[in-house]
């Protein structure tokens, strides 16, 4: 990801309700992040977001996860894609356990594949 948009995604992430600003410290951990561990953490922030019930967050975590896709690797991007969906339509229709299983088990393969913790 872009240096941009992982501004971006640390705003719609971590930024307080009142202000909408991300505090510089946050800002800057962020940006010195992978894109693998950027992920990682998006994954976590779902987790952590499912378990508050927090339906808001979680559902743009999601369209985050789906806006990273890389579809020059269509079949695996189509595949995640779908998955997103799904878990999507799940937290609306408060089925939150659902999602939060199929997340966690793509956030402990995705933290292995790049051994990341």
């Amino acid at each position: 990801m872009a240096k941009t948009a992982q501004q971006i995604a640390a705003r719609k992430a971590y930024a307080g309700k009142s202000d909408g600003k991300v505090p510089s410290y946050i800002e800057q951990e962020v940006l010195s992040w992978s894109k693998e561990k950027l992920i990682l953490k998006m994954y976590d922030l779902f987790i952590v977001s499912c378990k508050r019930q927090d339906v808001s967050k979680m559902s743009k975590v999601l369209i985050e996860l789906m806006g990273s896709l890389n579809f020059e690797y269509e079949e695996t991007s189509t595949r995640l894609y779908r998955l997103y969906e799904y878990c999507q339509r799940c937290i609306f229709q408060k089925k939150f356990d659902e999602a939060l299983y199929i997340i966690r088990e793509l956030r402990d393969s995705w933290a292995q594949a790049f051994e990341l913790n």
